[in-house]
């Protein structure tokens, strides 16, 4: 996991796929992430299906 330190709530929270996104670019910006490495992940979660972007935020945060 790429910062174990970001948590962000999936549980409860909005699915849609955009909703997700917003809150973990969110989170990681809140975490002093740069600009770049946001977009890193925004490029690498929307690259592919749903599934494929809740791996990447897997990969990338702590959720709950």
């Amino acid at each position: 996991m790429k910062y174990s330190n970001v948590y962000v709530k999936l549980v409860g929270e909005d699915g849609n796929a955009f909703s997700i996104l917003a809150r973990v670019s969110k989170a990681l910006k809140k975490a002093g992430v740069s600009k770049e490495e946001i977009s890193k992940f925004q490029k690498e979660a929307m690259s592919s299906d749903y599934n494929h972007l809740l791996n990447v935020v897997q990969d990338w945060v702590n959720t709950n």
